[in-house]
């Protein structure tokens, strides 16, 4: 599923606590939202002429870029995949909304579709590149982790991933206040070791980044990620960050979008 947001044209989402092929938390309840309203979605920002051209520049060169088969992880009614496709490269887009699928195979019957989101990638199946556009927005805080480490499994050494979400709010006075939060957690976080070390002798972890900030999406709740939290959570999955970049269209909301790649 991608979802949209004006010319932005963004998605979906998912260890939690099931395994491979149980919907995580988030997938199951944004399936059965954008399936119902699928042909509404199409209408409003389902097609490449609804995307951005700096979106359309950033996903072409990173799929120019990427050596091996791609996966539109979230394909909603496959227009990026059909994209790609008539640029010559070797993908196939996937998504758990029965409606959307529907609406992409009609629409691009030469381009193969999949049923299914991120909980039932298979490593067995290592793709060159995975591209999330905004695949990942409606899946609960909790499981993006495991989504990004299950995208990393899933990838060939030296395969790609791209990513876009919608971006928690970048303006000076929003950076100053997380940074802020994040000091007093900080702060919070080595007083709780200190008292921990003295009982038990345990180091001390570093203090989380901020967390995202849930919305209320035109389809389901979705979230938005502080650019850097979602960078940190990469790194975290194993990925080395290739590049990174925030933007706010007028009219949309802010955008961003990281480019990740996992070691040979």
């Amino acid at each position: 599923m991608t979802a949209g947001q004006g010319s932005a044209g963004q998605g979906r989402a998912g260890q939690g606590t099931t395994g491979p092929g149980a919907p995580w938390r988030g997938t199951a309840r944004a399936a059965a939202a954008y399936g119902a309203r699928a042909a509404e979605y199409v209408q409003a920002v389902g097609t490449m002429e609804a995307t951005a051209p700096p979106d359309r520049a950033l996903v072409e060169r990173w799929a120019a870029q990427t050596a091996g088969p791609l996966l539109d992880l979230g394909c909603g009614p496959g227009q990026w995949t059909a994209h790609l496709a008539g640029r010559g490269h070797d993908v196939v887009g996937m998504d758990p909304a029965t409606g959307f699928l529907e609406i992409a195979r009609r629409a691009h019957p030469a381009v193969r579709f999949r049923d299914g989101g991120v909980e039932d990638l298979d490593p067995a199946e290592p793709w060159g590149g995975i591209l999330a556009w905004y695949s990942l927005i409606h899946l609960d805080p909790a499981d993006v982790p495991a989504a990004l480490a299950r995208m990393h499994a899933c990838l060939a050494p030296g395969g790609r991933a791209l990513i876009g979400f919608f971006a928690a709010d970048d303006s000076a006075r929003a950076r100053a206040e997380r940074a802020a939060d994040g000091a007093a957690r900080a702060e919070r976080a080595v007083a709780g070791a200190t008292r921990v070390e003295r009982a038990a002798g345990g180091a001390a972890h570093d203090p989380e980044p901020p967390g995202p900030e849930p919305f209320p999406h035109a389809v389901a709740t979705a979230y938005r990620w502080p650019a850097e939290t979602m960078a940190d959570l990469l790194q975290r999955a194993g990925f080395t960050l290739e590049h990174s970049e925030q933007r706010t269209d007028p009219g949309a909301r802010p955008h961003a979008a990281i480019l990740a790649v996992r070691g040979g």
